[in-house]
């Protein structure tokens, strides 16, 4: 069951394909926790060359998706979020345990450690059957989107 789908993801988020990794809402608790997936197929772009023949998805790319869900969680905070766009101030205590290949569901929960008015702050880890394959804590800052 999804609680918001990649429509009403591309609402509050600016991303885009390639660049969208994160396919559907599963759980939501706001300001607080949230479960996204993010179903990994051979078509990504990135398996071109990372790697031919023995494909696996980048260890940053699990990082961003990471981001991404929790950018969803800490934007829907905000009602001019159509303005905001969250930048990567920090990354630390990463982790990749395991590599995701295609044909993965590859599920990323993400809980607060601080939503402010401009500053986020938190952790997120990446799953493949119950196993982690990356985690990290993560910071964002809020800035203004370009009037396009």
């Amino acid at each position: 069951m999804s609680i918001l789908d990649s429509r009403a993801i591309q609402d509050i988020l600016p991303h885009r394909y390639p660049f969208l990794l994160v396919d559907k809402i599963v759980e939501l608790e706001p300001r607080v926790r949230i479960v996204g997936i993010k179903q990994v197929t051979i078509n990504e772009q990135f398996f071109q060359g990372h790697f031919p023949g023995a494909p696996v998805m980048p260890g940053v790319l699990q990082i961003e998706a990471m981001a991404q869900v929790g950018a969803i969680l800490a934007l829907r905070e905000f009602e001019d979020r159509d303005s905001k766009i969250p930048f990567f101030s920090g990354i630390e205590n990463a982790r990749f345990r395991r590599p995701v290949v295609p044909g993965d569901t590859l599920t990323i929960e993400v809980v607060a450690l601080r939503i402010g008015s401009k500053v986020q702050k938190m952790r997120g880890e990446t799953r493949v059957d119950g196993q982690i394959t990356a985690e990290a804590e993560i910071m964002c800052v809020l800035g203004d989107r370009p009037a396009e």
